[in-house]
């Protein structure tokens, strides 16, 4: 223990006497051990450890698929009989994510998440409620289903954590319901909702019946001692048997995984490279704290002889090195949590945004054991080859040595392969990080249908109750829209139910009237959305043919209906040759009530990563009276102004204070803000591993600058000579350039082989193909090269100004 403390002491003043050495160090460490860190905080929450449920290997996520391969959750009445005929479940849960008005005395209209679900549903969990209980068998008809589950987040934000809560009564989109439970902390789902309020399903009477409409997805949880494959086989089997009975049915397929492999499925593959990304770096600071350890050895050489002369055993050296390398990993562990904790924070938006179980990301107690851990083993592994070289040196040869300690072959390969190999594994990092940078480019220029700039948009949610016999449209929608259209600084102003780029429309199989029958066991489907008559003046959609809506054409009391369609529509459904305007949508019957296209507009993306798909949309005015209150609940106010769209945020928000001050306001955004989240995931790649690559490019620059700076040093007096005998400043700075351009090419073409070795590992974050890349790749390895020729160009010239005489009077 005497020896141990004297080591650190000796550790501490040979860091005191080397402060820059030390700061190098501790930084390449602290760099090192933080970005790694915080990517596996990222990944012990997402992947490693367990869903926040009983038992969670026996919960399943359930995912079935039309005939045509769109995947189709259930309809009410499947959903009925899948429930009713498979045994392989102790529970088979439906549920639906929407949102809801609570109604609060000091906050006012809030908009929150609900899920609706069958009466099952916490039983597929285990989880016992924190307060109350949870549904009773049967709870989810009428008449019993006006009760509510609080989770934990709402009852602390909405109700102050008031034990009371019990029995009492909330209004929710203006009906009354009894708070019977709270559900403890932690728990969630689906895992992306985190404030929420669960209620049992109030099932619209036209769906009770209806097996065309799918809109539920399903969740389960096995039974004891049933497998994943009996499960898949039991509940394929029910399918069959649907499918059999009832043409709708027809064709259906299903799938049970489990649910922990559901929720990390997207993110599982580009997580593991972002770890491989890592464990590059920490190599390469690994590697650089290596030879800065080798370099300053190579200085203590005479020290260390000196030491054996007089006694020193070769373990007792062994132990001091290690000693100050475990001095620099507890100071490098410090700084990198530190820096993992502010990535983490700084990454907290994106990690909610992108992943399921973001919210849940924090440090803990193992990642602060890691992080130590790492550093520890990086700083011993770095400081072993120093701690064998010093300890194996021969002590009259090193002191007959003199100037030339240091300076064999032998360790100028050693520190040679150190820099190859960070220029290789930085050049992987920036190639990976270039491509994801090009692709949330190409994604954000996009050709969307439409310019998303000096667009705001704002989600409404009103009260079916509130609206229940009225006319929602021409009470608050129509007001609305005309108000808000001759605001000061806007354009137009429209409204539609499902947005662009946030979410599909809904989606109906297609027929034109005359054509032959669609082909069997295939659905010709199209797109579908509400639309106000303002919305193509805000999009920006210019009309291709035909006429767009009229409020003096297209009314209710019309026989026909109508419908404007896009150019993908025309394309999948309508023969070449016929005037798309004169065409009907047989759906119905009768003739008379088929729905006649009016008019055709350009695309607009459903979806940011797809091209267009066929898309018709309705007209407000058009939707039945009686069907207005719940068809127009969810609705998007979309605003397009000449200049900074946030501008007219407050007088927006004023207009549906006059017009309902029951409705919620919630947080706007802008159409450039909607396009950026669906990259959240995308950004966060890129953002992650352009900061990785510009570290791996810093400690390769730092590595190879204290290379060519190290040897420069212990060359000095070799330089001396060449001068003495004629060699000349540029020959020499040449001479030293070739040398530092010799390992940059040996790490840059390790580098491009590297990256074609892992295009399985890096496929997981980006698809690339070799050829067409090529001429990237070579721009990014000229750019390291030229980036590392000026990073020697100061020792180079350093070299190039010795003097020979100085030179060699100094030794």
């Amino acid at each position: 223990m005497n020896m141990l403390v004297q080591d650190f002491r000796y550790a501490l003043r040979q860091l005191r006497r080397a402060p820059g050495f030390a700061f190098t160090v501790v930084l390449t460490l602290a760099l090192s051990v933080g970005v790694a860190t915080a990517v596996f905080c990222v990944i012990d929450t997402v992947i490693l450890r367990p869903l926040p449920y009983v038992h969670p290997e026996q919960i399943v996520s359930i995912t079935s698929h039309s005939r045509s391969g769109y995947e189709q959750p259930a309809s009410w009445p499947s959903y009925k009989d899948e429930r009713a005929q498979a045994h392989a479940f102790a529970a088979l849960a439906a549920y639906s994510v929407q949102k809801i008005t609570l109604e609060t005395p000091s906050n006012g209209p809030v908009s929150l998440d609900s899920v609706h679900s069958t009466d099952n549903f916490f039983q597929v969990f285990g989880v016992q409620p924190l307060l109350g209980r949870t549904y009773l068998p049967g709870e989810e008809q009428d008449g019993r289903n006006n009760v509510a589950v609080l989770s934990y987040d709402v009852w602390k934000s909405y109700f102050n954590g008031n034990r009371n809560v019990l029995n009492q009564s909330v209004k929710l989109d203006g009906k009354t319901y009894t708070v019977i439970g709270v559900m403890p902390a932690g728990f969630r789902f689906p895992l992306s909702v985190r404030s929420a309020i669960y209620m049992p399903f109030h099932v619209n009477p036209a769906l009770v019946n209806e097996r065309h409409t799918h809109w539920l997805p399903t969740v389960g949880r096995l039974r004891d001692g049933v497998s994943i494959a009996q499960a898949q086989s039991d509940l394929a089997h029910v399918f069959n048997d649907l499918g059999r009975t009832y043409s709708s049915d027809e064709g259906r397929t299903v799938q049970v995984q489990p649910l922990a492999q559901s929720v990390v499925s997207k993110s599982k593959g580009p997580l593991w490279t972002l770890l491989g990304a890592v464990l590059a770096v920490l190599l390469i600071g690994c590697v650089n704290v290596a030879g800065l350890l080798l370099a300053r050895a190579v200085k203590r050489e005479r020290e260390m002889a000196m030491r054996v002369a007089i006694g020193a055993g070769r373990a007792r050296l062994i132990r001091q090195v290690l000693t100050e390398g475990i001095l620099l990993a507890l100071l490098g562990a410090a700084g990198g949590v530190l820096l993992a904790w502010t990535l983490l924070n700084g990454m907290r938006a994106f990690l909610i945004k992108a992943l399921a179980r973001g919210a849940d990301i924090h440090m803990n107690w193992t990642a602060l054991a890691a992080a130590i851990a790492v550093a520890i083993v990086v700083s011993l592994a770095a400081s072993l080859i120093p701690a064998l070289h010093l300890s194996g040196i021969d002590p009259n040869r090193m002191l007959k040595a003199g100037g030339s300690a240091g300076t064999g072959r032998g360790q100028y390969r050693l520190r040679s392969g150190f820099v190859i190999t960070q220029v290789a594994l930085t050049l992987v990092l920036l190639v990976v990080a270039g491509m994801l940078m090009r692709v949330v480019t190409r994604y954000r220029h996009a050709d969307l249908g439409f310019d998303p700039s000096h667009i705001v948009t704002v989600k409404i949610g009103l009260s079916p109750v509130r609206y229940q016999g009225r006319d929602v449209f021409g009470d608050f929608y129509q007001p609305l829209e005309e108000r808000v259209r001759h605001l000061p600084g806007v354009q137009a102003a429209g409204l539609i139910n499902m947005l662009p780029i946030d979410a599909y429309g809904n989606s109906s199989d297609i027929h034109i009237a005359g054509q032959p029958p669609n082909p069997p066991n295939q659905e010709m489907l199209a797109e579908y959305r509400i639309v106000s008559a303002g919305y193509f003046d805000v999009m920006g959609l210019s009309l291709h043919r035909g006429r767009q809506f009229s409020r003096g054409l297209d009314r209710p009391e019309n026989i026909a209906p109508t419908i404007v369609v896009n150019d993908a529509f025309v394309h999948k459904f309508i023969p070449a040759g016929l005037d798309p305007t004169m065409q009907k949508l047989d759906r119905d019957p009768k003739p008379e009530k088929w729905i006649h296209i009016v008019g055709v507009t350009g695309n607009v993306r459903q979806n940011l990563y797809e091209q267009p798909l066929a898309e018709f949309d309705w007209l407000m005015d058009e939707t039945p009276l009686k069907d207005r209150a719940d068809e127009f609940s969810d609705m998007t106010l979309l605003v397009r102004t000449s200049g900074d769209p946030t501008q007219v945020i407050p007088a927006v928000r004023s207009v549906m204070h006059d017009l309902d001050p029951t409705a919620p306001f919630q947080q706007p955004r802008t159409m450039t803000e909607v396009v950026s989240e669906k990259l959240v995931f995308e950004r966060m790649e890129s953002w992650l591993f352009g900061i990785f690559a510009g570290l791996a490019l810093v400690l390769a620059l730092v590595g190879l600058y204290g290379l060519i700076s190290n040897e420069v040093e212990q060359s000095s007096r070799d330089i001396g000579v060449r001068m003495a005998l004629g060699a000349t400043r540029p020959g020499i700075l040449a001479m030293v350039l070739k040398r530092v351009a010799w390992m940059l090419g040996v790490g840059v073409a390790a580098g491009l082989v590297l990256t074609l070795f892992a295009r399985k590992l890096i496929g997981m974050v980006i698809y690339f193909d070799a050829q067409k890349e090529a001429g990237g790749f070579l721009l990014l390895a000229l750019l390291l090269v030229v980036a590392g020729i000026l990073a020697a160009l100061i020792p180079a010239a350093r070299a190039a100004s010795i003097e020979p005489m100085q030179a060699l009077r100094s030794e």
